[in-house]
């Protein structure tokens, strides 16, 4: 996988990841399916951390009642409230990688989340590679997040200096390198610089179970890494093994598993990560299965409940599927029913799911609804009025369809929704 190189001006990816074994140029497009597999899995989706099945080493940290209650306010998407309690975990273990960890993980999807980029239908193809996806970084949590994974790096180097072997380090700070992989390659886009820094949490990850294999939460990445590795084109794979890059789809979901049964801060995000790997395999009800545990244990997750209704819609059941957009759009206008929610993510969800029903007049205000919910962000708000003017020349109301196109040329000419917007004026949609 990190055999394979890229030519710069100046030098190689694989010199700079200190690779000898040349090997030969794989296809473009098999490296980013690979990076959009890499980059989602080790992201951490919103969800709670359920109670081990049995008893696994892990920092004592992570049972701590304070720790605790910051990750509840974050699972239910209270940012503020749990920063301020990992503020206070921080001020009372001010040495301690793992603390720094906690408020760096919570900045960073806090980030996302404003962002829209914790939808999983985002990812569940490679659209968000090749399209023109724009992200508006702000430059106060970038700092934040390169001064945040500065710390869990010099912390965690300063106890392995002291002992090499010691796991909570090693744990810390594959953790803090997968969490800024994430931000890396999905908020600047800097698929290179994430690939190495994936790389780097893998080895932390595959030597804190070398040293401790019940040291469970460290499977997540191990898992992913197996997986992904193992999911590659046949060719790929060969390539990659002359660096001696191995892995199996099979192994990968073992270890995930195992990671899902009885990881201490690691359980529900596997269990995430498979049914994210089984959306895009189009096996649906296995997904489904698995969210359905989790949406029954986390009933005011939004995301959660967004992905049920997304996974039903894919799995084919349209009917099923409105009914769950529109639940979720309901609990979401109930006071303090979702701490937060972009609803405008299901109102396109739903309207996708109309036009798939064929019930255009309540497909397009739903794409329209969406358009002007107060958190939409400028991309999505695009692809609303895109999709309403789809819907809108289906139903052979033309001037409409028109109106619909120009507000996307009028808000985004040069984005990929302004270039479908310009085609759509000069050749109806109906007709592509």
């Amino acid at each position: 996988m990190w055999g394979v190189y890229f030519c710069s001006p100046r030098e190689s990816l694989i010199n700079r990841m200190s690779l000898t074994k040349p090997v030969l140029r794989p296809p473009v497009a098999a490296i980013r399916n690979f990076m959009v597999l890499l980059l989602l899995v080790l992201l951490v989706v919103l969800t709670v951390p359920s109670a081990p099945a049995q008893q696994v080493d892990t920092d004592p940290l992570n049972h701590d009642p304070l720790v605790r209650e910051g990750f509840a306010y974050f699972y239910n998407m209270n940012y503020v409230a749990a920063l301020g309690i990992f503020r206070r975990v921080q001020a009372s273990h001010p040495n301690d990688p793992i603390a720094t960890d906690y408020i760096l993980y919570v900045t960073i999807f806090q980030e996302m989340f404003r962002l829209d980029l914790l939808d999983t239908t985002f990812y569940a193809h490679d659209g968000f590679l090749t399209g023109k996806h724009t992200v508006v970084e702000d430059p106060k949590v970038r700092d934040e997040v390169r001064d945040l994974t500065q710390k869990v790096f010099d912390q965690a180097d300063a106890e392995l200096s002291r002992n090499p072997n010691d796991v909570n380090a090693l744990f810390a700070r594959g953790w803090g390198r997968s969490l800024e992989a994430v931000y890396v390659g999905l908020v600047e886009r800097g698929f290179v610089s994430a690939l190495k820094l994936a790389l780097g949490a893998k080895n932390d990850s595959e030597k804190a179970l070398q040293l401790d294999p019940n040291y469970v939460d460290a499977k997540l990445v191990v898992g992913v890494y197996q997986y992904v590795v193992g999911s590659l084109p046949f060719a790929f794979k060969l390539l990659i093994g002359i660096a001696g890059i191995h892995g199996s789809k099979a192994e990968g979901l073992r270890t995930l598993q195992d990671a899902a049964d009885r990881g201490v801060i690691t359980s529900v995000e596997a269990r995430t990560v498979m049914a994210l790997f089984l959306r895009r395999e189009a096996k649906y009800q296995q997904a489904l299965a698995i969210n359905e545990s989790l949406v029954s244990e986390y009933p005011h997750d939004f995301l959660f409940c967004l992905e049920r209704a997304n996974l039903t819609k894919d799995s084919g059941d349209g009917m099923k599927a409105i009914g769950l957009y529109r639940q979720v759009i309901s609990d979401a206008k109930r006071s303090g029913y979702f701490a937060s929610a972009h609803v405008e993510l299901a109102y396109f969800g739903l309207g996708d799911t109309l036009r798939g029903q064929h019930l255009y007049p309540e497909s397009v205000q739903a794409f329209r609804q969406g358009a002007v919910q107060p958190t939409t962000s400028p991309e999505l708000k695009l692809r609303c009025l895109l999709a309403a003017g789809e819907v809108y020349d289906l139903m052979h109301q033309y001037d409409q369809a028109r109106q619909q196109f120009q507000a996307v040329l009028a808000g985004g000419a040069n984005t990929s929704q302004g270039e479908l917007a310009r085609k759509y004026m000069d050749s109806p949609y109906r007709a592509h």
